[in-house]
């Protein structure tokens, strides 16, 4: 009799677990609960074999060592095909911003820029055409 009591109750018991973590799990799937702000130094977003495919990061200011030209601190948005070129670069600094588009080769592309007081629409074809807009 016993042992029929102590069943009886470990299944109630059961029972009552069970619906208690259906409603709290269920509670769980339908919140709309959204972190206000996300924060992080680079962000990437990667396709099913683990590539990167786009990419946000901020890049620390340096100089370019042939030249010796100084760039300031620049936060750059790449989206990148499968063979792992940026098709499109957007870019931000001190200086300025730029918008550009990569073509089938690195000698295909757009290019939209202002930098300090300048700005300028840059289209360059694969045959070296070029033509550049400026106000």
């Amino acid at each position: 009799m016993k042992t029929q009591q102590l069943s009886i109750a470990l299944a109630v018991f059961n029972l009552g677990l069970l619906v208690f973590l259906l409603v709290t799990h269920r509670g769980a799937l339908v919140s709309n609960d959204v972190a206000a702000v996300v924060r992080c130094r680079a962000f990437q977003v990667v396709d099913d074999q683990g590539r990167v495919r786009a990419s946000i990061s901020v890049l620390p200011a340096s100089t370019f060592k042939p030249t010796g030209k100084a760039y300031p601190e620049t936060v750059i948005f790449r989206l990148i095909d499968a063979k792992g070129r940026p098709e499109v670069k957007i870019g931000a600094s001190e200086e300025g911003a730029g918008l550009g588009f990569v073509g089938e080769s690195d000698e295909t592309q757009v290019k939209l820029e202002a930098q300090g007081s300048e700005s300028s629409l840059t289209l360059l074809n694969k045959n070296g055409k070029q033509q550049q807009v400026k106000p």
